[in-house]
């Protein structure tokens, strides 16, 4: 178990919100009733990123009879996370639990003083990666990434930038590496949080905030209408060309030298055997392999940052470093 710096504030934040989705969701899961079924925690409610991912995978395992028995998908909300994150590492060698992560449950683990982070559980598949975007409303004055970086790095706090996660999750973390390259003060930046891309689209629209920094496919509706508007993105090229994203320059053709992926994956509980994990590991390398699977990658504009084991839990410990590291440097650990 990791050493998390915490005060008691946000320890019984996580507490109380554990103690809340066990009376109304349950954190204690229950499986199917066949021996050989599988469940796939979610960390976040239906319709969001995790969701998504999750979901597909399930399906495409289910399609192609890649398991030896059915998936039972369970969401599992609260604190970003991390009350799903300490029911996992609870399942200490269960064989027959996965769940969906990445690095917003990274950064929720801290934020919410989970004694409990992802290196603690059993890593499996990395399934795929995306770039984040910059965002406006459609008729803000920033017509380009550098007016918006020019306006902010004249006066950081007059500007005000929301994300959809919390402190520690990708959308709050891309614009604080972003504004740390162009010369600003992290802490100086005028973040706000907001609960999901609903919210953070209502805040764009309604002029709460002058940019907000996301995932995209779930603002494509508000982009496609001109409501929205994107000034860049953090990948390391452009979204491929017949997406509505595709006319979106990179950070690093407008001379910033910033790639900024968010990411998501399987883990299963601690202290598997080891033919059981290669086992698991197995379901996904076939899985990624369907063409169904590179279907959902490819209109669902993901990366196909596919890894396994080791090396997925070696991109987990790398990911959980630079997340404290950057929490710490904002004084939010």
């Amino acid at each position: 178990m990791r050493t998390v710096t915490r005060d008691a504030r946000s320890a019984t934040v996580l507490a109380t919100v554990c103690a809340l989705v066990m009376v109304l969701a349950g954190c204690g899961v229950t499986r199917g009733d066949q021996a050989n079924d599988l469940l796939m925690i979610i960390p976040n409610s239906p319709g969001g990123g995790y969701d998504l991912t999750g979901r597909d995978a399930v399906q495409v395992l289910e399609d192609n009879d890649i398991t030896d028995g059915d998936i039972t998908v369970q969401n599992i909300v609260g604190a970003g996370g991390a009350v799903a994150m300490t029911e996992l590492v609870g399942r200490v060698g269960e064989e027959r639990t996965l769940m969906t992560v990445g690095l917003g449950v990274v950064g929720s683990t801290y934020s919410f003083g989970s004694p409990f982070g992802l290196t603690d559980a059993t890593p499996i598949a990395q399934l795929m990666s995306e770039p984040e975007g910059v965002l406006v409303p459609g008729d803000s004055p920033f017509k380009t990434i550098d007016d918006l970086l020019e306006a902010w790095k004249a006066d950081p706090g007059s500007l005000a930038v929301g994300g959809g996660s919390s402190p520690g999750g990708p959308d709050h973390l891309f614009p604080m590496q972003l504004a740390a390259e162009v010369g600003i003060d992290p802490n100086d930046v005028n973040y706000v949080t907001y609960d999901g891309g609903g919210p953070l689209t209502s805040a764009l629209l309604g002029k709460k905030i002058d940019a907000g920094f996301s995932g995209l496919p779930e603002f494509e509706g508000s982009i496609t209408s001109g409501d929205l508007r994107v000034l860049a993105v953090s990948g390391e090229e452009r979204y491929p060309e017949g997406s509505p994203f595709a006319d979106a320059p990179t950070l690093v053709e407008k001379d910033v030298d910033l790639v900024f992926l968010n990411w998501r994956g399987v883990l299963a509980p601690p202290d598997l055997s080891d033919t059981r994990r290669e086992e698991l590991i197995g379901y996904f390398e076939e899985m990624h392999e369907t063409p169904q699977w590179q279907q959902v990658v490819e209109e669902n504009g993901w990366n196909d940052d596919f890894k396994t084991g080791e090396e997925f839990g070696d991109f987990i410990r790398e990911q959980d470093q630079r997340v404290s590291g950057t929490l710490e440097e904002l004084g939010l650990l």
